[in-house]
């Protein structure tokens, strides 16, 4: 059966994700899931950002949201920051040890792909990156 251009798309999608996902949530090394790392890598890349504005990014509901930063808050990965002009709202800070934690899981999540991508050669591999941001960039 032939298949068309979406649809081997969205099977080589799915097949992508169950593997990288698979291979980057070894609780051996880190123990960050999806959610957690992206949340995680949005908070020390653009800076503190309260609940709404990280529902607005990830599009997500906030009580998602706020429940998934809640986790790491427990596990010490971010803390609050007190919204001087509204005393309910807050803002979430990585810690030393969140920072250390992405850090660790970006490390194992590099070196998966670069295993997979090592006979790919820099040309191929700088198009994978710019459609795969294109994709991503698509509202």
């Amino acid at each position: 059966m032939t298949k068309t251009p979406i649809e081997s798309i969205e099977i080589e999608l799915a097949v992508f994700i169950r593997r990288f996902i698979a291979a980057t949530t070894n609780k051996k090394v880190g123990n960050l899931d999806r959610a957690a790392y992206l949340l995680l890598h949005q908070i020390s890349s653009h800076g503190s950002a309260g609940v709404k504005a990280l529902a607005e990014e990830f599009h997500l509901d906030m009580s998602t949201i706020s429940r998934q930063t809640a986790a790491l808050e427990q596990k010490g990965y971010v803390f609050r920051i007190p919204d001087p002009q509204d005393g309910r709202a807050y803002s979430l800070q990585i810690t030393e040890s969140g920072i250390a934690e992405l850090a660790l899981n970006k490390q194992l999540r590099l070196a998966y792909l670069t295993k997979h991508l090592q006979d790919w050669t820099s040309e191929d591999q700088i198009r994978f990156g710019e459609l795969l941001h294109k994709f991503n960039s698509t509202p």
